[in-house]
């Protein structure tokens, strides 16, 4: 059989080769890895082909087939083919790529869209497995895939960085397949450039990560420069030798610029990366005790595969931020809330899966409908502090969960009642009372 693995990013590339290194991906004859850029600005972006850090692990792939190339100047997620046109796609790609479309697995890390989607599509026959790409796999999947996709996914690939703790992606169909936590580092220290510019220095280090909120519409550029700062006191007071901090790529210099200036008054050294490595790998290179984030997803996985303290900054003014309440980044905020806060009541695995279920169903109430019954187990206990953390009065009402707030005047009116509104029930209740009388009337003038 042959395995196409259609991926664009290193977290994804490496779970699956993690995968591929502990057998749990069969002992198939043919790898065909399909890399793509789904950056908005291909052009500014170093995709997992051309990484060269990454020589190793696409080594591990019987052969390659650029989608890129394949498709230009077209970009992946634009690859949205009409339907009477993917039966000649798949008899072109079939013969171009050497493939049998009766005997084939396409593993993709982002099914909801192109160009994943429209290879699910055009290989009607082929088996399908969904690589895991951070914490986002923990969430539901943002559409409803038609039936004749959802039938052939059979498991999902994810590395197991939040131990105990299921995915939803493509549940509760497909059959999970958790990547250890250390199969999965063992990759990201191979996958990591031996001189990237970082030394453990003398001392303690804290590192602190920039996530660049502000390109997402999430924060102001103010108040990004004011959550960083707060970063920093919070490394300093941990009397660390050094604050080493990682940008985001895309973040501008004055970040740093403020940032540094701030450190000063704690007379801590401040130090600014911006280098290549993963901030994973960096962490272990630093030796850092501890991480500081955001929301960033890399802090689980310093914590469990690299064994870090971690702690976050604005993860509740983020989940009160985040719109529409089926924001993508929702699930994986909750996550990082719950493992750093300490007065936290689901830091155990299966509280926290409960949690997640919870807040998924919310997410995707038609998606992962099958999670209503844990949505409300949850809610009917759960403190109203956390309660109000976590879900929005607004969705609960909406979906008619316990806790949500009471019904006013106007929400009895226009609550639907046997498929209309009650305020358009009345309307054709009216409307049909006066058109009896109409014909009463008729009937007595003798018309």
């Amino acid at each position: 059989m042959t395995q196409l693995f259609a991926l664009h990013s290193a977290y994804a590339l490496s779970t699956a080769v993690a995968a591929l290194d502990a057998g749990l991906l069969g002992d198939d004859d043919d790898r065909v890895l399909v890399p793509f850029v789904s950056a908005r600005v291909p052009e500014t972006t170093v995709g997992i082909l051309d990484d060269p850090a990454l020589a190793t692990l696409r080594a591990r792939f019987d052969r390659i087939e650029d989608l890129d190339a394949l498709l230009g100047p077209l970009h992946p997620s634009a690859w949205k083919p009409e339907k009477a046109e993917l039966t000649v796609l798949e008899r072109l790609l079939t013969r171009a790529w050497g493939l049998d479309g009766d005997d084939l697995e396409i593993l993709v890390q982002s099914p909801q869209v192109a160009p994943a989607l429209t290879l699910m599509r055009l290989f009607p026959r082929a088996r399908i497995t969904i690589v895991g790409d951070g914490l986002m796999t923990y969430s539901p999947l943002r559409v409803r895939l038609p039936h004749t996709i959802t039938a052939r996914i059979g498991r999902v690939v994810y590395a197991d960085v939040v131990p105990g703790v299921t995915p939803l992606a493509a549940s509760p169909r497909a059959t999970v397949v958790p990547v250890s936590a250390e199969a999965f580092r063992r990759v990201l220290l191979e996958a990591a450039p031996a001189d990237a510019g970082a030394d453990r220095g003398d001392g303690e280090t804290v590192l602190v990560l920039g996530q660049y909120l502000a390109a997402l519409g999430l924060l102001s550029d103010a108040e990004e420069v004011a959550q960083q700062r707060q970063m920093i006191d919070l490394a300093a007071r941990r009397r660390p030798s050094r604050i080493v901090f990682k940008p985001h790529p895309s973040a501008p210099p004055r970040v740093t610029d403020a940032l540094r200036e701030h450190a000063r008054s704690s007379s801590v050294e401040f130090v600014e990366y911006r280098g290549g490595l993963s901030a994973e790998v960096l962490a272990e290179r630093l030796d850092a005790r501890t991480v500081i984030a955001g929301f960033s997803t890399a802090l689980p996985t310093v914590q469990s595969a690299f064994g870090r303290e971690i702690d976050a900054v604005g993860t509740d003014a983020l989940l009160r931020r985040l719109t529409p309440f089926e924001n993508s980044n929702r699930v994986p905020a909750t996550i990082v809330d719950v493992l750093t806060r300490t007065d936290s009541a689901y830091r155990e695995p299966a509280q926290l899966q409960l949690l997640v279920d919870a807040v998924g169903y919310a997410m995707q109430p038609l998606v992962a409908a099958h999670l209503r019954p844990r949505a409300e187990a949850l809610l009917r206990g759960i403190r109203p502090v956390d309660r109000d953390r976590y879900f929005s009065p607004q969705r609960l009402a909406e979906l008619r969960l316990p806790g949500a707030p009471p019904p006013t005047l106007a929400d009895r009116a226009l609550r639907p009642a046997g498929g209309v509104g009650r305020v358009e029930e009345l309307r054709l209740t009216a409307l049909g009372a006066r058109r009896r009388i109409g014909r009463a009337w008729r009937v007595l003038r003798g018309r």
